[in-house]
């Protein structure tokens, strides 16, 4: 069976509800706060609620965060290849959110960095398998040393999924260039998927979706796969040489935190199970449209909530 493995951090998501930013140096009331497992476990937990048969390859603490870490991975049957960290516990990622849905993160670093080469290869992928990589293992030495040397150690039946988040465009030039040669399928947003264009000089041939796929594609190995979202507007995707637009499904968002990483899941879910890019990327649509009408970032819908979501939107 094709599996989903993810090797970034899976961090713990203080969710604060704020009617609004403080000024600098001032106060302000929050409304609620919650803990949730987040970072990895979004697209992994996604992933497992379409089908998959999914793997946690990253770190992971042992304190009181890690436990929480865990006990979310384990609940939707997903498999943690690594052991704990012993001494140190996962760390937390401060997400204030504003009544628009509007996000602000403060992220701390825990046992989620102690990785290598070694207890990344606990996972063991095989031809097939689909290795997701976050932008954020990149930005410190510590995490993007040793998933540089194992990404490049993988058979190349391997398939490795990029999510750059906002941190990769404005990676050394040396290290975005590596990771671009390892990588088989691009998954970010439209501003982040810009940005990488502009840091390496490259102007798509218009400002569309379309065009920023078409542009990115080259960047990487063979034939890559490339998914450019949008938020409600959808995602445009490239896949055997056709760029498609796939259209979303506008909605009242309540939280948008885990959204991406939502469609993410879902889209390698289907793949995974054989349904061919477009139409994986219709259904993670209905998925991250579903996601962000829920609180928390762990909140993804299940196949048959899309399968009667769909029904309904068509």
């Amino acid at each position: 069976m094709t599996r989903v493995i993810h090797t970034g951090q899976a961090l713990v998501d203080v969710v604060i509800e704020v009617p609004d930013l403080p000024v600098r140096g001032q106060n302000v009331m929050a409304s609620s706060v919650t803990d949730y497992a987040g970072g990895a476990v979004t697209v992994l937990v996604a992933a497992a609620r379409f089908g998959a048969a999914c793997v946690h390859a990253g770190a992971h603490g042992t304190g009181p965060h890690g436990d929480l870490v865990r006990h979310a991975l384990t609940a939707e049957g997903i498999s943690l290849s690594a052991d704990p960290v012993e001494g140190r516990d996962t760390g937390i990622c401060v997400v204030l959110i504003e009544p628009s849905a509007q996000r602000t993160f403060v992220t701390t670093l825990g046992a989620e960095r102690d990785i290598s080469v070694e207890s990344l290869n606990t996972s063991r992928p095989q031809r097939g398998d689909l290795v997701c990589v976050t932008g954020f293992s990149l930005a410190l030495e510590s995490t993007r040393v040793p998933l540089l040397a194992w990404l490049g150690s993988l058979d190349e039946g391997v398939v490795i999924v990029l999510d750059p988040g906002a941190a990769f465009a404005s990676l050394e030039a040396d290290v975005r260039e590596e990771m671009l040669r390892h990588t088989d399928v691009w998954s970010g947003n439209a501003e982040e998927s810009a940005d990488l264009l502009a840091a390496v000089g490259s102007t798509p041939d218009g400002d569309e979706l379309l065009a920023l796929t078409e542009a990115l594609a080259p960047l990487m190995r063979g034939d890559a796969v490339v998914i450019v979202r949008d938020g409600a507007a959808g995602c445009a995707v490239l896949a055997d040489g056709t760029a498609t637009l796939v259209p979303g499904h506008p909605q009242t968002p309540v939280d948008t935190n885990g959204a991406g990483d939502t469609h993410t899941g879902a889209l390698l879910a289907e793949v995974a199970a054989g349904t061919p890019w477009v139409e994986g990327c219709r259904r993670a649509n209905a998925a991250a449209a579903i996601k962000v009408t829920r609180r928390g970032p762990t909140s993804a819908p299940t196949a048959e909530e899309v399968d009667a979501f769909l029904a309904t939107a068509d």
